[in-house]
């Protein structure tokens, strides 16, 4: 890698594949050459990016593996199936399916929080893009007060769906404007005026796969493997970015203006609290933003001066998918450099 690496971009007619480009572009990612893969039927397309007219390839181990760093936007199936043949041969894949994440020997990264699991893996994999969100505001506050129990509800986005996702809302939505009826394809119903308490499928215990993987997940990030965590995951009719209420007790006193304090010097987070000048996050503002906002921070009623209660807000195609697998490489590129 010693004039850059050379990345490839795999599921890049995808919403995240998209943004990968955008994001590696946007933070001037010291890359050498950039390769962008896609299956047989968009091999040849031109894609128009910020780094100019580039041509899709159809995707083989043996074309990626002529690169560093993979950066995939996939299948959970298709990454189990060749991100360890890339490994294999020395490519760094930065996998955003849910593959790997739960595997004991793969790294579950969110650099703000754990970016010293990267080590010298060759498959590291990026968050659910609900505990993404989340994670970065918990962790400060985890390290102040210490966390005891966090109780969750989420508001996710069409986006959370992918472009098919997002596109279904658009398309509906202005049928039920035109028509007073709306289908879905890509939900469990129609999305349009209506919230949808279902994301992925119901698990023996009652919640869905998604509400546990933001238990999963930030137990294995954070290094808290007992952490009580629940969470009601909710698909709300947005575009994009996600939006999650927080409780969480403390194993030692907090405080609403020493939260702010803290939260105000986090990497990743920005505080948006002004409530009486009607301030606070939502996903209209959080939209195409890398920081997560944090507000409507407050003492809460149940745990007392051992409790907060905030809402969250942060962009899922972002610091939820494309610029986390890209702050990954980052630290990969850092760590790699400074061991050589």
């Amino acid at each position: 890698m010693a004039s850059g690496p050379k990345v490839a971009v795999i599921g890049v007619t995808g919403a995240v594949g998209k943004e990968m480009v955008n994001v590696l572009h946007d933070r001037a990612f010291p890359l050498s050459e950039l390769r962008l893969f896609a299956s047989e039927r968009s091999a040849g397309k031109t894609l128009e990016t910020s780094y100019g007219s580039k041509t899709i390839e159809a995707f083989s181990v043996d074309a990626v593996a002529e690169c560093d760093i993979a950066l995939m936007a996939v299948s959970g199936d298709f990454a189990k199936e060749y991100a360890p043949q890339l490994a294999a041969k020395g490519v760094t894949v930065i996998d955003n399916s849910s593959a790997f994440r739960y595997d004991a020997d793969k790294p579950l990264v969110i650099p703000e929080i754990n970016p010293q699991d990267v080590g010298d893996a060759r498959i590291i994999a990026n968050p659910n893009c609900t505990t993404a969100i989340l994670a970065v505001a918990l962790w400060p506050l985890h390290q102040a007060y210490g966390l005891k129990k966090v109780l969750v509800s989420t508001y996710q986005a069409a986006s959370g769906a992918g472009a098919e996702g997002m596109a279904e809302l658009e398309d509906q939505a202005r049928a039920y404007l035109d028509t007073g009826v709306a289908a879905n394809k890509v939900f469990a119903h129609p999305l349009p005026f209506n919230l949808i308490p279902h994301i992925d499928v119901f698990q023996d215990n009652g919640y869905t796969k998604e509400e546990m993987k933001v238990t999963w997940e930030s137990r294995k990030i954070m290094g808290l493997p007992d952490l009580a965590l629940s969470c009601t995951a909710v698909r709300i009719p947005t575009s994009r970015a996600h939006a999650e209420t927080a409780v969480i007790e403390t194993e030692r006193p907090c405080s609403p203006d020493e939260a702010r304090a803290i939260l105000s010097k986090a990497a990743g987070v920005k505080v948006v609290d002004d409530p009486a000048a009607k301030v606070y996050p939502m996903p209209l503002n959080a939209s195409g933003k890398y920081d997560v906002e944090v507000g409507r921070i407050r003492q809460n009623l149940v745990f007392g001066d051992h409790g907060l209660e905030f809402f969250v807000c942060g962009d899922q195609l972002l610091k939820g998918a494309a610029l986390n697998a890209v702050q990954i490489a980052e630290v990969v590129l850092e760590q790699r450099t400074v061991a050589a």
